[in-house]
């Protein structure tokens, strides 16, 4: 039912969903950008449905999840995050991994709306100690398209790996161009 009403809404918005996943793929993370306005939400909640990723949750600031709306963003999946300090928050996403079938999560690893210069981390650690792989995906406003591309896995090379995904999204342009990876 709501795959439907999401399908007509990127119709009536002109979104498109272009899609390199190969067939099969249940575990993943999802790795969001650019992540430039609170409108990714809202085209990543329709696109999750056309693209069938139910199975897909997502991290997003603890203070989202405070009364009256708290309940709301669990529903759609979501998991609290506290920035302010060190939770263990790779550790419990590789316990998610390892325990939960089917597991995927999506992640922005800018960690903010703002311009950055450096992305956070804890993806990159995450997919490679769950031995999971990452699947870029971008919301392009200026194509009105949410790219997922073909999986890969970290290598051995953490700042080497995030300097490819940073150059790799430079090409997508997010609803507030100022922000995002520059």
């Amino acid at each position: 039912m709501f795959r439907r009403l999401s399908l007509l809404v990127f119709r009536l918005i002109g979104w498109r969903i272009v899609d390199h996943r190969p067939p099969g793929l249940r575990k993943a993370i999802y790795v969001v950008a650019p992540h430039t306005s609170n409108w990714d939400f809202v085209i990543g909640v329709f696109g999750r449905s056309i693209a069938r990723l139910d199975n897909t949750r997502y991290l997003a600031k603890r203070s989202l999840f405070a009364p009256p709306f708290g309940w709301f963003f669990r529903a759609l999946g979501g998991y609290p995050v506290d920035r302010s300090k060190s939770t263990g928050i790779t550790e419990q996403v590789v316990a998610y991994f390892n325990t939960i079938p089917d597991f995927c999560i999506a992640i922005t690893p800018e960690g903010t709306r703002k311009h950055v210069t450096q992305w956070k981390t804890g993806f990159w650690r995450i997919a490679k100690q769950a031995g999971v792989p990452m699947v870029l995906t971008s919301f392009d406003y200026g194509r009105k398209e949410i790219t997922f591309r073909e999986p890969f896995f970290a290598g051995d090379d953490m700042d080497a790996d995030i300097a490819w995904m940073m150059g790799y999204f430079k090409a997508f342009q997010g609803r507030n161009p100022a922000g995002g990876v520059h």
